[in-house]
């Protein structure tokens, strides 16, 4: 039997500020090593002061996972020394005096599988290794610290994924989750991370490390469970190590042995007194928690009639669901939900393009009513919608703009389609005999309309100029 565990961690992107000091969590924007300062680097006589925020928006996904939560919880200094901690020690939690992380015992369901999570700690990140240099003889190992002591939680699971494909499911189900919350951003640059811990039966644990997104984590677990039946087989001893995941190759490779918590030494960290938290916070937290991925579902199904699939993508992703929530009302709210899903999901597919997006609720809803009322066809809408996510004008000034108008008048489409007519002799003949046929010419009338022909008089005046029912 295969078990596979994961340890996730997850950047709170929307903090301020480090989890010990003044310097800005969001670290992206700096130069190497310029978003530093005596407490993040750990210079001697330098004191943490632990930041409140993060500790309730950590007690937030806690209990967004169903996790218990502490009275109180504690700080510990986890010893090890690498280039990239400048202390030598991490700060971190772990539950030695009874449960003082920030939460334990929690689940969250894929599919119909429940995976339950062991605990959620609160710790800070250490700073990142960059690597340069085309050959062994020329690589440089180059250390920016400025993410070291950025605001991190670890959720670490059970073992009780089974295949690849749920480990893939279940962190883009977290993933969502963690944005719904507000308290991160997942599509940011090293925002969230998993390693995996991988073993079959009466096989030594592997942890799989470097493994730069999700997919690739499939791979990574795929190829591991992979390895060590086939060493299993010819009955060669599965070592208990560190593995990392080479991602040119699409392989696991050594890295190193596993290490055990004892030599981590780990010991309570004096300069963070125990935190409490009262009854109050946890109450305040639950009060402003906000609705939960699978409560939308169901409320845009039953409230507003969305099919349960459009439901699904649209609740999913936070930025679209508020956009959702902003611009429709109790008569539009499907036709906003099918337009998000059917054309703003693909034009603003990417975090970088929601940003300069101009599109606001209004623009939506506006555009909305303008095809329901006529004012616009379905295929003008598309050219505006273009044009708003560009420069975001009113609906109305791009319509003028672009000579986007629906064409209604009568007399004016009967001169178009007889100029159709004219041209597809062909099609006219067909169609007499196949009514299908209409379909094509009703194409052809939009080609020349540019989209603004109203569909259904175009088809009602193309029947009648072919004499068929």
């Amino acid at each position: 039997m295969t078990k596979i565990g994961l340890e996730i961690h997850c950047q709170l992107t929307k903090l301020e500020s480090k989890l010990f000091c003044s310097c800005k969590a969001d670290y992206r924007e700096f130069e190497p090593n310029t978003n530093i300062c005596p407490v993040c680097m750990g210079i001697p006589g330098s004191l943490p002061l632990l930041n409140k925020s993060a500790v309730e928006k950590a007690t937030l996904i806690a209990m967004a996972l169903d996790c218990n939560t502490p009275a109180k919880i504690a700080f510990f200094r986890k010893n090890y020394f690498y280039p990239d901690l400048p202390k030598n020690f991490q700060i971190t939690q772990l539950n030695v005096y009874g449960n003082t992380s920030i939460g334990w015992e929690g689940k969250i369901s894929v599919g119909d599988k429940k995976i339950r999570i062991r605990r959620i700690q609160l710790e800070e990140d250490p700073g990142r290794l960059i690597y340069e240099g085309a050959t062994e003889k020329t690589k440089l190992t180059l250390v920016d610290y400025n993410r070291a002591g950025t605001p991190l939680v670890e959720i670490v699971t059970e073992p009780d994924f089974e295949t690849p494909h749920q480990v893939r499911e279940f962190l883009y189900i977290l993933s969502d989750l963690l944005e719904n919350l507000n308290v991160s951003d997942p599509g940011l640059e090293g925002a969230m991370r998993a390693d995996a811990n991988v073993s079959i039966e009466g096989g030594s644990k592997v942890e799989i490390k470097n493994i730069g997104s999700f997919h690739d984590l499939e791979k990574a677990v795929h190829f591991e469970i992979t390895r060590q039946q086939s060493l299993a087989e010819r009955k060669i001893e599965i070592v208990q190590e560190t593995r990392h995941w080479d991602d040119g190759r699409k392989i696991t490779v050594s890295a190193r042995t596993k290490e055990e918590e004892a030599e981590y030494r780990y010991h309570l960290e004096a300069d963070i007194p125990w935190v409490r938290i009262n009854d109050h916070t946890r109450n305040q937290l639950q009060t402003h928690m906000p609705e939960s991925i699978s409560s939308k579902k169901e409320r845009y199904v039953s409230k507003y009639g969305i099919t349960p699939q459009v439901a699904d993508i649209l609740s999913s992703g936070r930025y679209f669901s508020e956009l959702f929530e902003n611009a429709k009302n109790e008569t539009n709210a499907k036709d906003i939900a099918n337009m998000i899903t059917t054309d703003i999901m693909g034009l603003l597919d990417t975090r970088e393009k929601r940003e300069t997006s101009k599109l606001n609720a209004e623009h939506l809803s506006d555009l909305v009513e303008s095809i329901k009322s006529n004012k616009i066809t379905r295929a003008s809408a598309k050219s505006a919608l273009n044009e708003i996510i560009k420069n975001g004008n009113p609906l109305q000034q791009i319509i003028t703009d672009l000579d986007l108008g629906h064409v209604s008048d009568e007399g004016e489409l009967s001169d178009i389609i007889s100029q159709v007519l004219n041209e597809e002799i062909k099609a006219v003949e067909e169609a007499k005999q196949n009514p299908e046929i209409v379909n094509f010419l009703v194409g052809k009338v939009m080609q020349k309309t540019r989209g603004k022909a109203d569909p259904e008089l175009t088809l009602s005046l193309l029947k009648k100029h072919l004499g068929i029912d």
